[in-house]
């Protein structure tokens, strides 16, 4: 006869804060390159639509800004860090190497895309009008955009090919950001800390620069964080949810996990 144990993962909800504005366009890239891709797998019309508005989100986002040369930098930068740490004799060396590698190969495919990336879909029509309708509430109804209707009544199989060929241009980008921001996450421990009245404050040391902040709770916790900040100082107020008004600071002490990220 043997005896099992049972382990019980507690779940948990984190609520992140970039503390510089590179750093916040990367979280928003993340976020919509995740939504994209979870549409794209399914088949209904409704799913094409949300990856569709995905990518014209993607599209307006890096129309405001060089954002191959701003993930260059930020690989680079991190490239320097990281480059610091092969003396440590408690590094794996080969890990570290692997790493280097692949972040070396992403800014190598960086440097070898011409022009801005998303420039072709800019100057694509069918996307423009959908782009220009999409301001209006309602505005890409079928008898507003009958070209969209028409596309979206398609095979499953051939919207999706199309909508892949959309995001390929910003596959590197994307793999890019997803590795930037995993290696900032994972660059400090958390740290337990207590919230008197549902309050905390932090101020930070300017060398390393902080440049997320996590806030970690129990998935069953009645309240939420609400984290704003700046480079020296942030401060976390823990709130009452209340759906039919405004909500509150809770008068109670909440313990949580606080991890501040400075790679």
């Amino acid at each position: 006869m043997t005896s099992e144990s049972v382990i019980f993962v507690q779940k948990k909800i984190t609520y992140e804060q970039p503390l510089n504005e590179r750093i916040r366009t990367f979280l928003r890239l993340e976020f919509l390159f995740q939504q994209a891709y979870a549409h794209l797998a399914n088949d209904s019309v409704w799913d094409s639509r949300a990856t569709l508005n995905s990518i014209l989100e993607i599209l307006s986002i890096f129309s405001r800004a060089d954002l191959k040369t701003e993930v260059m930098k930020e690989l680079e930068r991190q490239i320097t860090v990281l480059e610091r740490l092969e003396q440590n004799p408690g590094v794996d060396r080969q890990r570290l190497g692997s790493l280097l590698s692949d972040m070396d190969a992403l800014i190598d495919h960086l440097h070898a895309s011409k022009g801005q990336i998303g420039q072709e879909l800019r100057q694509n029509e069918f996307l423009n009008s959908i782009r220009q309708r999409s301001s209006i509430p309602g505005g890409t109804c079928d008898f507003d955009l009958p070209a969209y209707h028409y596309w979206l009544q398609q095979p499953p199989e051939m919207r999706r090919q199309q909508l892949e060929q959309w995001l390929k241009p910003f596959s590197t980008i994307a793999q890019s950001i997803s590795l930037i921001l995993r290696l900032i996450r994972d660059s400090a421990p958390p740290a337990r800390e207590v919230a008197e009245a549902g309050f905390f404050q932090k101020t930070l040391e300017p060398t390393p620069p902080c440049h997320i902040v996590r806030v970690t709770v129990p998935a069953d916790s009645p309240y939420f964080a609400e984290i704003s900040g700046g480079k020296h100082r942030f401060t976390v107020r823990f709130m009452e949810q209340r759906i039919d008004e405004r909500p509150v600071q809770t008068m109670e002490n909440v313990s949580f996990e606080l991890t501040c990220c400075t790679i």
